[in-house]
């Protein structure tokens, strides 16, 4: 039904916990999904070879050593069994609900993302118990945040949608507001599956990363980024979804958010409207 993939840091310390979790959450969805993680990083071998994932240990990088999108996009559509695929960030935890709501979308070609709910999870889940989904739901009610939306971790979409990616770095700020962008450019649905989706964000923080949250948002590979994708003008987060997913099915957006973003988008994606 679904090809899901995705590259992981090294499975070390609390980062570790988080991978695994949200790894072993795709390997339990139903129907089965195949998994795909790119990348050779610590632990990388160890549970793709225990969960019988597909591992792709070459790949194409920035001089900062970061995997590229294009390259990870490109291999992902060509090794594919399934026609569609899902692009998640590894530290979010997907439930049954998720390959549910995958499967009452019709309209092709589509893009499918969300908002995801915040929360600390420091210990490795038990997902050979039946009741983790409900146990997992009650803590977000509890403890989780719902994020704004600018928070974009998932990304399905059909095989082939994707072809003409900029060589844009993985995992740093940019990279999926350009996905929503290109599909709204293309007059692809791009579908907000917020109300039936509960995705769970596993919080962390960048102090690995080099100048802590300061370098993550304003270094050179994030300001690269945004050169890429043309400027801050076509960073579409999900306020620019122009569907949404219910229960009872697909309804257009009609909020005032969404009429917000609407007008705000005409003069990127119908230029001859710019002043």
């Amino acid at each position: 039904m679904l090809t899901i993939f995705s590259t992981t840091k090294p499975f070390m310390g609390n980062i570790g916990i988080i991978q695994t979790n949200a790894i072993r959450s795709w390997a339990a969805l139903q129907p089965a999904c195949e998994i795909i993680l790119f990348g050779s990083e610590e632990g990388t071998a160890e549970i793709t070879a225990k969960l019988g994932i597909r591992n792709v240990t070459q790949v194409e990088r920035n001089e900062y050593g970061t995997p590229l999108v294009s390259y990870m996009f490109k291999i992902a559509q060509d090794m594919a069994s399934n026609e569609l695929l899902c692009y998640a960030n590894a530290d979010i935890i997907l439930m049954s609900e998720f390959t549910q709501a995958v499967r009452q979308i019709e309209k092709q070609p589509f893009l499918m993302v969300g908002r995801r709910w915040d929360m600390d999870i420091s210990e490795l889940l038990d997902f050979q118990k039946t009741s983790w989904e409900e146990e997992l739901k009650g803590r977000v009610g509890k403890e989780g945040r719902l994020h704004g939306i600018t928070g974009i971790d998932y990304f399905v979409f059909p095989k082939g949608l994707y072809e003409d990616i900029p060589p844009l770095a993985i995992g740093r700020p940019g990279w999926d507001n350009w996905l929503i962008y290109h599909s709204r450019f293309r007059k692809i649905p791009v579908i907000d599956a917020t109300s039936v989706v509960t995705a769970v964000h596993q919080n962390h923080g960048y102090a690995s990363f080099p100048g802590g949250d300061k370098g993550f948002w304003e270094g050179p590979e994030a300001k690269r980024n945004l050169e890429f994708i043309g400027g801050e003008e076509y960073a579409f987060h999900l306020g620019f979804t122009d569907w949404t997913l219910t229960a009872k099915g697909l309804r257009l957006a009609r909020s005032w958010q969404s009429l917000f973003f609407k007008f705000r988008a005409l003069p990127v994606l119908h230029p001859y409207f710019s002043p």
